[in-house]
C-alpha cells in the first residue's frame, strides 16, 4: 500500500530538509516514504500550490523556509487545511535570535552561498569518482576536463587531484584493438587532454602493478614492443580528436595537473 507523501518546501534547493528527513526516516526500518522536494519557493502563490497538492494526496509538509513571512503563511495555511506540517527552521532561528540578539537575514541559500567553493569541490569529486575509467561515457559532455590514455599512464590519480581543485573530470581508457567511445570525439575537443608517458617508465609501472596487485597478467601488458604500439595507437587517437597532449614522465602530479589546466584554459580562451 502506497505511503502518504511528504513535501519538502524550501526557499533554496531543499537539501537541508531532505537530509534531516532522511536521517529521521532511517530510524524506521524498511519504510519507503515518497518524498517530493519543492525548491526555490519565494512567493505565496507557490505555497498555495504545494498546500493544494498535499491536500489532494493526503500528504504532509516539512519546510525549511528562512523568510519569516513565507514561513508564517505556510504554517497558518497548513493548520487551516489540517495538513500535518513540521517547521525545521523557525524554532532554530528563534533560538539563535535570542542568543545573538540579532534579527535573522532571511535570505534563502545563504549557507551554500557562503560555502560555494566547498560545495563545488564536493560536486567535482563526486562527478570524477562516478566517471572514472570510462564509466558513464554518455555524460562526458558534463565534464569540464576529459583525460584519456593507455592503462597506468596516470589518468585516475590526476583526475582525482584535479577534482580536489574543483574541476569535474572524466577519464577514458584507450586499448589497442578496442574502438574508443564515439562520445569522446563528440565533446568539446578543447577540454580533452591525452596523457602519454615514456615506454620505460610505463613498463615499470605495469610490472609493479602486475607483481603487487595481480592485474594485467597478459604477456602484452609489459611487452616492450606491444607497449610501444599501444602508445602509438593512443597518439593516433589524440591526433584524430585534435586533443592536447601532456607527457607525465618523471613529473609530480602537481606539475602534470598544471600542464593539463594550462592547455585547457589556453584553448578555451582562443576558442579554437
Amino acid at each position: 500500500m502506497a505511503k502518504e507523501p511528504i513535501y519538502i518546501v524550501s526557499g533554496a534547493r531543499g537539501t537541508s530538509g531532505e537530509r534531516v528527513l532522511r536521517t529521521a526516516l532511517a530510524q524506521f526500518e524498511n519504510e519507503d516514504v515518497p518524498i517530493f522536494i519543492i525548491g526555490d519557493v519565494l512567493e505565496r502563490s507557490q505555497i498555495d500550490e504545494v498546500v493544494k497538492e498535499a491536500l489532494e494526496n493526503n500528504g504532509s509538509i516539512v519546510h525549511t523556509l528562512v523568510n519569516a513571512d513565507l514561513r508564517g503563511y505556510l504554517t497558518r495555511l497548513a493548520q487551516e487545511k489540517n495538513i500535518p506540517s513540521a517547521d525545521l527552521m523557525g524554532p532554530v532561528l528563534m533560538l539563535l535570535k535570542r542568543i545573538t540578539q540579532k534579527e535573522p537575514i532571511g535570505k534563502p541559500g545563504l549557507y551554500r552561498e557562503l560555502r560555494e567553493e566547498y560545495f563545488k569541490k564536493i560536486e567535482a569529486i563526486e562527478y570524477t569518482v562516478d566517471h572514472d575509467d570510462g564509466r558513464k561515457v554518455e555524460e562526458l559532455d558534463k565534464a569540464e576536463i576529459v583525460l584519456t590514455g593507455v592503462s597506468r599512464v596516470g589518468k585516475t590519480p590526476l583526475s582525482m587531484y584535479l577534482s580536489t581543485l574543483g574541476w569535474k573530470v572524466a577519464n577514458v581508457p584507450l586499448m589497442q584493438g578496442v574502438t574508443p567511445p564515439q562520445k569522446l570525439f563528440e565533446v568539446d575537443h578543447r577540454r580533452v587532454v591525452g596523457l602519454t608517458i615514456d615506454p620505460g617508465q610505463l613498463i615499470a609501472y605495469r610490472t609493479h602493478r602486475q607483481e603487487h596487485l595481480g592485474a594485467g597478467r597478459g604477456a602484452a601488458y609489459t611487452n616492450p614492443k606491444a607497449l610501444w604500439e599501444e602508445l602509438e595507437y593512443a597518439n593516433q587517437i589524440f591526433r584524430k580528436g585534435k586533443f592536447s597532449v601532456v607527457n607525465t614522465t618523471d613529473k609530480p602530479i602537481e606539475e602534470s595537473a598544471n600542464e593539463v589546466l594550462t592547455h585547457v584554459m589556453r584553448r578555451l580562451t582562443r576558442k579554437t
